[in-house]
């Protein structure tokens, strides 16, 4: 099994996440054998290995609500929706300012030789 997020998450190397990542939904593939899906409760970190604690997740008979991954691992998070939005309304913005301000030099031109 190869996990590779959803289209609706990112990925992001284990290392990257802090404590602004406490809260998010998160996943990753442990091992060759299992996804895990859970809310990060927890972060540690050493500079080779980053330590999860999750919440929702333990309680079955196999999974555990604690992972230790490389500082390399890819896990994913769920993509900020307002966060994306905000981004795109900024660009738009931009775009349309420039565009006034296109059209604006041009009409300024056009009444100095009037």
């Amino acid at each position: 099994m190869e996990y590779t997020g959803a289209q609706s998450e990112r990925g992001v190397p284990a290392g990257e996440l802090d404590r602004s990542h406490i809260g998010q939904t998160v996943s990753f593939q442990p091992n060759e054998f299992t996804v895990v899906f859970g809310r990060i409760a927890g972060i540690a970190r050493t500079e080779a290995m980053v330590y999860l604690s999750l919440d929702g997740v333990a309680g079955g008979t196999h999974l555990k609500d604690e992972y230790d991954l490389p500082s390399n691992h890819e896990v994913y998070l769920q993509v900020d929706v307002i966060t994306n939005a905000e981004s795109t309304i900024k660009d738009l913005f931009g775009k349309v300012q420039d565009n006034l301000r296109g059209s604006g030099h041009r009409g300024e031109d056009r009444t100095d030789r009037l």
